[in-house]
């Protein structure tokens, strides 16, 4: 499997910390940034992040950044795109399993880094559950369509 992986500054110390996790998993990872802990904006590498993964360059995407919100939020705006964030565990795997999210979102800043790394580990093993949850999942495929149609008949 390989992932886009990236961050803004406040997310930066903990997305190096959590690459000998992927190394470890098997996961080979392209960094697409951010280098430092100076003072960036975070949906520039949320975007890049999603654009990777709609374009199926890799096959899910890891962001940290704060809260993990603004990273989410940002990404989600590309189709293609569900990004959750996770605060545990559990959240990782539904997210996973009953909404085939492909970009996991952390909260750098609110959750310690044993944490961070039982979420990433969770986000891996869990898999699309598919059955009623497909449905659901081409509903919000649909609603990305219709938006796509709306727009380019303005």
């Amino acid at each position: 499997m390989k992932i886009a992986i990236a961050s803004d500054h406040a997310g930066f110390e903990e997305k190096e910390r959590l690459k000998p996790l992927l190394n470890e998993l098997g996961i080979e990872f392209e960094d697409l940034g951010t280098q430092s802990e100076a003072s960036v904006d975070y949906p520039d590498y949320a975007r890049r992040v999603g654009e990777e993964v709609a374009r199926g360059q890799v096959e899910e995407g890891l962001l940290l950044c704060g809260s993990g919100t603004g990273m989410a939020i940002a990404a989600n705006k590309v189709p293609g795109v569900r990004a959750a964030v996770a605060w545990n565990e559990e959240i990782a795997r539904l997210a996973r399993e009953h909404n085939d999210a492909n970009i996991l979102s952390l909260a750098a800043r609110f959750t310690p880094f044993d944490e961070l790394e039982k979420i990433v580990r969770a986000w891996f093993a869990a898999k699309f559950d598919g059955g009623r949850h497909a449905r659901r999942v081409e509903k919000i495929r649909q609603i990305e369509r219709d938006e796509l149609a709306h727009h380019a008949t303005k």
